[in-house]
């Protein structure tokens, strides 16, 4: 029950704990730092696209403005783009589900002199691995981008690949999702922000922040500041022991987990298809933490709606699957 606010020298306990966490998921994504102030995946999405701005900004690279997004993302990315003013580009997706390789070249040689970044989710909300991925990453890099990996359904990455490893500068982390606190219900949520070494300096702060180094915050005008972005220095503290349990009790079993995520969504695709086409699959049939299932032939000949199959498949003891808007 301590204070958001209280002095640090009665937070020891905490910070260490927090210190723990924080090398923990550092050493899960392989980047170079963290914050963990956001209290949800939006507003990480919101912290590392302001560090990506402000690292442009620091370089004199004002212009530098249009965030490329694939059609396949999150609707939150080009939420939380526009809320950092950037313009959002969209980027079609091929048959697969993958990002559209040529339609990005064209695309980034198109907006060469003011890309800011793209903002990729890996694996893709259509439920495939992106098999381009260093690839995109290198094209972007070229075009003086920087590369936002959405860490949503990083459940399929843990102990297996890492983001700050095969190209990503910057990513949030659903702790609500992969890390074990429970998912939903109104919260509260942690979205950490983590990234490279040369976007560090622009990670959340906070003036009354335990850590003198994040106590300088950002002033209008001035790209060089941290911006603050939740109004407790250490944003939802309360629930981290959660995640910090969940890791130091699984160890190297933590690919195990991830493994048995993407076995279980396989599981799911391969029992399902028969009856409702996955619409998306990578290499060799397979998926990668989810699947989604194409109900409109089905919907369309028979009248039931796609809530119905949702409800029966919960009867049958399948976790209760998401539906589309």
């Amino acid at each position: 029950r301590i204070h958001p606010f209280a002095p640090a020298e009665q937070t020891a306990g905490y910070r260490e704990l927090l210190d723990t966490l924080e090398h923990m998921l550092l050493e899960c994504t392989g980047y170079d730092a963290i914050s963990m102030q956001p209290n949800a995946g939006s507003q990480g999405e919101y912290a590392g696209l302001l560090a990506i701005k402000r690292y442009h900004e620091s370089r004199g690279d004002h212009q530098r403005n249009i965030c490329l997004i694939p059609s396949s993302a999150h609707g939150t990315n080009p939420a939380s783009a526009a809320l950092a003013g950037m313009k959002v580009v969209i980027v079609e997706c091929d048959a697969l589900g993958n990002v559209d390789m040529e339609d990005l070249q064209h695309t980034a040689e198109r907006h060469t002199e003011d890309l800011a970044c793209i903002m990729v989710t890996y694996p893709s909300t259509h439920g495939v691995f992106e098999e381009s991925i260093m690839e995109l990453c290198e094209l972007i890099h070229s075009h003086g981008g920087q590369v936002y990996v959405d860490g949503a359904n990083l459940n399929a990455l843990v102990g297996l690949s890492a983001p700050g490893k095969f190209g990503a500068d910057v990513s949030h982390l659903n702790l609500h999702k992969t890390f074990c606190i429970p998912h939903g219900g109104g919260g509260p949520g942690v979205g950490p922000v983590a990234a490279r070494a040369h976007l560090a300096p622009h990670l959340p702060g906070h003036r009354f922040s335990p850590r003198p180094d994040e106590r300088d915050v950002a002033t209008p005008g001035d790209p060089t500041g941290r911006p603050t972005i939740s109004a407790a220095p250490l944003g939802s503290a309360g629930i981290l022991p959660i995640s910090w349990a969940y890791v130091a009790l699984m160890g190297d079993r933590l690919a195990e987990a991830t493994a048995m995520a993407v076995l279980t969504a396989n599981y799911v695709a391969h029992r399902l298809s028969p009856h409702f086409p996955v619409l998306y699959t990578g290499a060799g049939g397979l998926v990668a933490h989810e699947c989604i299932l194409d109900l409109r032939p089905v919907t369309r000949e028979s009248g039931i709606s796609a809530e119905d199959v949702a409800k029966r498949l919960v009867d049958y003891g399948f976790h209760a699957p998401t539906l589309s808007f």
